[in-house]
């Protein structure tokens, strides 16, 4: 199939029961049990960026459907949100989960759902579109390179979550001083 016969969208408010199923087949494919999968359409609907908007939204990612003439249901997706590099003093986007049905793969579809992205960073005259990939997943690694993406081994990924998220939230209490956040 070529990229011509894959209609790509914005996700709409409508899509959030598709765009968990499609988080629910990523976990799996990820080798991740159900239960890590804490998102639901609430919390779709309450973060999530929407065309129209959802007036619950703090749109904070936005999400990209991919579908194919023989399906009213998404192929597939790509859920983003933009970030900055503050050596180029620029905007970008880094995408956060990008997923193709297995049914539908081989059909190019990741490719378009990665070109749109690339076509939103230049739109927005951002510096680069960033994302990461299990060290397991050969097939997608070597899917990316042929499109000139480079795997950066010089950098971790870090992350903090749960209790130590509350932990290291409350860690700057006692430190004199003032702090002013824009949230």
């Amino acid at each position: 199939m070529s990229p011509s016969k894959v209609t790509v969208r914005a996700a709409t408010p409508s899509d959030v029961g598709s765009i968990l199923s499609l988080i629910h087949e990523l976990a799996k494919y990820e080798r991740e049990p159900a239960s890590t999968v804490e998102a639901t359409e609430q919390s779709l609907l309450n973060t999530l960026r929407f065309t129209p908007p959802h007036p619950t939204s703090q749109n904070l990612a936005s999400c990209l459907l991919a579908f194919v003439p023989s399906s009213p249901e998404p192929a597939g997706f790509a859920l983003y949100f933009t970030n900055y590099s503050t050596w180029r003093g620029r905007g970008g986007i880094y995408l956060e989960d990008l997923f193709v049905k297995e049914s539908a793969r081989g059909q190019r579809i990741g490719k378009r759902l990665l070109s749109e992205l690339a076509r939103e960073v230049e739109l927005m005259n951002g510096g680069r579109l960033e994302w990461s990939v299990l060290k397991w997943n050969e097939p997608s690694i070597q899917f990316y390179k042929s499109l000139g993406a480079v795997v950066m081994d010089e950098w971790h990924t870090m992350r903090v979550d749960g209790k130590a998220l509350v932990e290291l939230s409350k860690a700057g209490e006692g430190i004199e001083g003032k702090s002013t956040t824009l949230l």
